[in-house]
């Protein structure tokens, strides 16, 4: 599954591909609600990689060999001959019956042609003529051969008329896409990996590169639009039409308009996973999964820092995630202010997933069902507000979002968690106790609160005790405390004795919910401490 945003002016629509179907969200039919795009004849291949992106009130799909377009905007025209003089991009063409278009695209200069345009006008085409005046002040003539066809439609995503001569020649393949500086940029051809050609600026149909003007096409990593020379895996499209490419053991920001003394700055340190490994969050700076661990690139900086190299530094290991055979997904919830991370096995969707909160820089693990394992991440802005939020492409065909009120998912207990260590008991690793526990749940005087229990392991080594509370057998203490707030009698005078201790609080009880305010712990001697 994979998910993109398409919209015009006045409405967005949410955009889904899997099972090798397009469906997008239909707002005139409501919100919610999913309606299947037409690809008959132009289908796409959902076991090859697949990508899309925004752009122009279109979503543009990138898949192999096969470039493909969802138009939400255009109106779609149709004649048998479109005549001596074929419309260029941006005429006007005027129907004997009162409607009126500005050409957008057209799919041949000549003979049968289908035109593609945004209607200015509330009246209709029809089967009736057609006039207006080409780039060049000639006369545009022909017939329409039925009614007009209103979006969205899907299409090939050709040059315009495809016109190879003036209008220069597409990839013949592409797995990587976005929009940039108003280009449409694309990437991932085998036969030229560290390349990146891109369209004309403001003309996703315009791919001539022979133009002399700043606003033409060019080839990102060619020498002249900034050298890469190394395989690229990823494009973002940061601020102020910058880009920033990732590559597979490099990252590089192209500056201002590559074709037109654009600058090509390296970022050293890491490479990039995959083309959906990275996310902004709310400030605009960049995340993303590298060669060494999660990274994060500041807005307006050039180096990056790596955030999980002292807390997880085995993680890359740890995971063993392949480009080949693994998707790495990133999402940023703006309402919860973290990071969601999906490592699925693309095979099964058997997936690992964190979540690294920026509140508190802390790094959880997020646990899916396998069904559940998550293709690809999108931040929706929609029109209604129950519908906007981070959306799950998932592996068995739905798209989830995360919900605080719900208690259970899909009727199975969400096991919620935190745990703290190790706890040096003593000083210099010297046995010591704790004494007593006191745990305040949330949820104040009135609110509602379910139990929590608290588990303790305790041993002579850090690393042993963590891997015992990994494990979660045999706790030396298991409390259950009441909430909300403080509960009576509360304190448990119950010790236990060690170098390192490990606790763990939570609730696995389906449709239970917890949440705690503070743990207070006496320690006992020697080397008295207060945790």
């Amino acid at each position: 599954m994979t998910v993109s945003l398409a919209g015009d002016n006045t409405k967005k629509r949410l955009v889904a591909i899997g099972n090798n179907a397009v469906y997008y969200e239909d707002l005139a039919v409501g919100a919610g609600e999913w309606a299947e795009l037409t690809t008959t004849g132009n289908a796409i291949d959902t076991s090859d990689r697949l990508m899309m992106f925004e752009a122009y009130g279109k979503v543009f799909v990138v898949n192999g060999a096969k470039l493909k377009v969802a138009d939400f905007q255009n109106t779609k025209i149709a004649t048998a001959d479109v005549g001596a003089n074929p419309p260029d991009r941006g005429n006007i063409l005027t129907a004997a019956g009162g409607a009126a278009m500005i050409v957008d695209y057209v799919t041949a200069l000549s003979g049968a042609v289908t035109i593609y345009g945004y209607k200015t006008t509330t009246a209709d085409f029809g089967t009736e003529g057609v006039t207006g005046t080409d780039d060049d002040g000639n006369a545009i003539s022909f017939t329409t051969s039925g009614a007009e066809t209103a979006p969205p439609h899907w299409y090939n995503w050709t040059v315009y008329g495809n016109d190879t001569t003036n209008y220069g020649s597409m990839p013949a393949k592409a797995y990587i896409g976005c929009l940039s500086g108003g280009r449409c940029i694309l990437s991932g051809n085998p036969s030229y990996p560290h390349q990146a050609p891109t369209s004309a600026a403001g003309n996703p149909w315009d791919w001539n590169t022979n133009r002399t003007t700043a606003d033409r096409a060019t080839v990102i990593g060619s020498g002249v639009a900034g050298q890469i020379g190394d395989v690229v895996r990823a494009l973002i499209p940061a601020r102020d039409g910058q880009l920033i490419i990732g590559c597979a053991t490099s990252m590089h920001i192209m500056i201002d308009n590559p074709a037109y003394g654009g600058q090509m700055v390296d970022i050293n340190g890491t490479g990039i996973f995959d083309s959906t490994s990275w996310c902004f969050d709310g400030d605009g700076n960049l995340y993303f999964w590298g060669t060494g661990g999660i990274y994060k690139l500041a807005k307006g900086a050039e180096q990056v820092e790596n955030l999980t190299a002292t807390r997880l530094p085995t993680l890359i290991t740890d995971t063993g995630a392949d480009p080949t055979t693994h998707r790495i997904t990133m999402g940023f919830d703006g309402v919860r202010q973290g990071i969601k991370v999906c490592i699925t096995l693309l095979a099964d969707g058997t997936s690992t997933n964190y979540w690294l909160d920026l509140q508190t820089g802390g790094m959880f693990p997020d646990t899916h069902a396998t069904a559940h394992g998550v293709y690809s991440i999108f931040q929706y802005d929609a029109n209604a507000t129950a519908y906007k939020g981070l959306l799950l492409g998932c592996k068995d065909g739905y798209v989830r979002w995360h919900v605080d009120t719900e208690e259970n998912d899909d009727g199975t207990a969400i096991d919620s968690y935190v745990t703290f260590g190790p706890i040096a008991l003593a000083e210099d690793g010297r046995d010591g106790s704790i004494e007593a526990f006191d745990l305040i749940l949330a949820g104040g005087a009135t609110g509602a609160v379910d139990d929590a229990t608290v588990q303790v392991w305790t041993e002579d080594v850090a690393e042993t005790m963590l891997e015992d509370l990994i494990a979660g057998t045999s706790p030396q203490l298991s409390m259950t405390f009441t909430g909300p707030g403080r509960m009576r009698g509360a304190k448990r005078r119950r010790g236990v004795r060690g170098a390192f201790a490990g606790i763990k609080i939570g609730n696995s009880t389906i449709s239970e919910t917890w949440g705690m305010e503070k743990l207070l712990i006496d320690g006992g001697a020697p080397g008295r401490r207060l945790h």
